[in-house]
């Protein structure tokens, strides 16, 4: 069965970006996925010190939370980052959480379907850079960037989930991500 891991970056709980990625999670389900979130304001995600232990280890030396997230992303076909923008960039946890990946040896990359669900309150105007950016990360560790979904103007808790249009994207993708994944 195809596993997918969505992972919340926003601090904010049950705001657009959860509500994006809630729904891409619920068309994956539909398609026959388990599914699996990670809210990563709820866990202990710490700073990379860029000590470079890894590069000798092979591991990250800090003992936290992204150890068993680590075993998740391994595991899933399929992960779906959600982030709102935040000065045309991501969270500080979606931050911190990438900058974890240095430690991560490329072939747990190398392969995976990825959707990007943004949400910000300016428009895609202050979310393309970010955008851009993981579109870079996503090619330099040969990863598959299946869909991005962006919400703009989202200047309220609400706004992503009062568009209909936006929602049914989000289900499609995550729907279509697994349907369309060989396995």
């Amino acid at each position: 069965m195809t596993s997918v891991l969505g992972v919340a970056g926003s601090p904010r709980r049950g705001g657009n970006t959860e509500t994006l990625l809630d729904e891409v999670l619920r068309g994956a389900a539909e398609a026959g996925a388990m599914t699996e979130k990670v809210v990563l304001a709820e866990r202990d995600v710490k700073s990379c010190r860029a000590c470079n232990a890894c590069a000798r280890t092979k591991v990250c030396i800090q003992k936290d939370d992204m150890v068993s997230i680590i075993e998740k992303m391994r595991e899933a076909e399929v992960w779906v980052l959600a982030t709102p923008v935040y000065w045309w960039g991501p969270t500080a946890q979606m931050k911190a959480f990438i900058d974890r990946w240095y430690s991560i040896p490329r072939d747990v990359f190398r392969g995976k379907r990825v959707i990007l669900a943004v949400s910000s309150g300016g428009g895609s105007p202050y979310s393309d850079l970010m955008v851009r950016t993981f579109g870079e990360i996503f090619a330099y560790l040969d990863m598959e960037e299946f869909r991005v979904l962006q919400t703009g103007g989202a200047d309220s808790k609400t706004t992503a989930r009062g568009d209909e249009h936006l929602m049914r994207d989000a289900h499609a993708a995550g729907f279509d991500a697994v349907k369309t994944l060989r396995v």
